[in-house]
C-alpha cells in the first residue's frame, strides 16, 4: 500500500511539472545510482568466525580474500595492521601490499612470523599467515583492500592460548580408613580457565560421597573406606588443550592404637634409663679424677738440692734473712774456727741429709756476725 502511495504521488508530480524538469530529474537518478553500485563494488568476501583462538606454537591464517568490482581501476593497495585498544591512538601497520611489492612495516613482536598466505596477494587473496603463535600476538587484526574507488576492510580476533602442562597429583593424608583423604592435581602453566576432573580408571566410577572442586583440583574423600581405594585419573584442560596424571589410592588398616601406646611408654623408660646410666658413668669419672688429682699433689717430692752457706762478707745479713732459724749470740773470736769447721761440715754432707746449722759466731773485726 505505501508503494501505491509513493507511486500515485510520484505520478502527480510528473504530470504537475514542466516536461523539461521531468527529464533532468530522471536523468540525475539514473546517475546517482549508478555511481553509488560503482562505489561499493570491491568487496571482502571471507566468511568464517570473527575470533579465533589457537595454541602456543601453532600456526593460523586470517582469511581475507576479496573481489574487486570492474569500475576499480585504480592501483592495489593491501594492509594489515593491529587496531589499538585505544580508540585515540592509530593503529599499528604490519605488513602491506602495493605495485607487486610486499613490505614490512615493523620490529614489534607482533610482526614475527607473519607473510601473505598466497604467493601473489594481487590475485584476489590478500590473507595473513602467522606462524608460531605467541601470546603476545594476541590481538585484532584489520584487513584493508584498497582499489580506487572501492575499498572493504574485515577485522579478526586472534587470541593464542598455552596449553595445560603436564599436571602433578598427589594425596594428603594417611590412607587410613576411617580417616579423611584429599586427591590434589595442579597444572603449572596454562592459559585460563583451567577446567579439573577426577575419574577413577578401576573399580568402577567414584563413590558420590567423594566430592571434587573442578576449579582448584581437590578431590576430598571425608571417610575414607575400602570402596575409594583404586586408580584415579586427574585430567585438566582448557580451551586449546589437555593434560592428565595418574595415582594410585590405597586404603590401609588403622595400627593398634594399644600397641602403639605401649610401644611409646616402653620406648620412653628405655631413654630413661640410658640417660640414668650415662650420668651415673659421667659422675663417676668425674669423681673419679678428682680424687686422683688430690692425692697427686699431696705428694712430698724432697729432691731439691739443700741452699749453699754464704761466705763471710757484707752478704751475711741477706743469708741470714734466707734463713730464718739461725740465732745470733755473741761469743769471742776464739770461736771462729768452730764456725769454720761447721761450715766445712755442711758442704761436705750429702743433699738428702738434714742440713745442719751451727750458731753464727760474731766478729770483731768487722763488727757483725758472720
Amino acid at each position: 500500500m505505501f508503494r501505491q502511495i509513493c507511486t500515485r504521488l510520484r505520478s502527480g508530480f510528473f504530470l504537475s511539472c514542466p516536461p523539461w524538469l521531468s527529464v533532468f530529474l530522471l536523468c540525475t537518478s539514473s546517475l546517482l545510482s549508478t555511481e553509488l553500485k560503482y562505489t561499493q563494488g570491491m568487496q571482502v568476501t571471507s566468511t568464517g568466525p570473527q575470533t579465533i583462538q589457537k595454541a602456543e606454537g601453532e600456526s593460523v591464517i586470517l582469511g581475507c580474500t576479496y573481489t574487486p568490482s570492474p569500475a576499480d581501476t585504480g592501483e592495489l593497495d593491501i594492509e594489515w595492521s593491529v587496531v589499538s585498544p585505544d580508540t585515540t591512538q592509530k593503529d599499528q601497520m604490519l605488513v602491506s601490499y602495493t605495485s607487486g611489492t610486499k613490505y614490512i612495516h615493523s620490529n614489534h613482536a607482533l610482526a614475527k612470523g607473519l607473510s601473505f598466505a598466497a604467493p601473489d596477494p594481487s590475485m584476489g587473496d590478500a590473507s595473513l599467515s602467522i606462524s608460531l603463535l605467541s601470546p603476545a600476538q594476541s590481538a585484532t587484526y584489520k584487513c584493508k583492500v584498497k582499489k580506487s574507488p572501492g575499498v572493504d576492510t574485515r577485522k579478526v580476533s586472534l587470541v593464542v592460548l598455552v596449553k595445560p602442562s603436564a599436571p602433578k597429583c598427589w594425596v594428603e593424608g594417611g590412607e587410613l580408613i576411617g580417616e579423611a583423604v584429599s586427591l590434589h592435581c595442579k597444572s603449572e602453566r596454562g592459559s585460563t580457565t583451567l577446567t579439573y576432573t577426577w575419574k577413577r580408571e578401576s573399580a568402577g566410577p567414584i563413590p558420590a560421597m567423594a566430592t571434587q572442586n573442578r576449579a582448584t583440583g581437590e578431590l576430598k574423600i571425608s571417610n575414607h573406606s575400602q570402596s575409594f581405594a583404586g586408580l584415579y585419573l586427574c585430567e585438566v584442560n582448557n580451551a586449546v588443550g589437555a593434560a592428565h596424571c595418574r595415582i594410585n589410592l590405597k586404603a590401609n588398616k588403622p595400627p593398634n592404637r594399644a600397641a602403639v601406646i605401649v610401644g611409646t611408654v616402653v620406648g620412653s623408660l628405655l631413654l630413661i634409663f640410658i640417660l640414668l646410666v650415662l650420668i651415673v658413668i659421667l659422675y663417676w669419672k668425674l669423681s673419679t679424677r678428682h680424687r686422683y688429682e688430690k692425692e697427686f699433689s699431696n705428694e712430698i717430692r724432697e729432691d731439691a738440692p739443700p741452699p749453699e752457706s754464704c761466705p763471710a762478707s757484707r752478704q751475711t745479713s741477706r743469708c741470714g734473712s734466707q734463713h730464718p732459724q739461725v740465732t745470733y749470740s755473741q761469743i769471742s773470736g776464739t770461736h771462729g774456727s768452730s764456725f769454720n769447721e761447721g761450715r766445712a761440715h755442711t758442704s761436705s754432707s750429702n743433699s738428702r741429709t738434714p742440713v745442719k746449722y751451727t750458731p753464727v759466731e760474731y766478729d770483731s773485726k768487722y763488727g757483725y756476725a758472720v
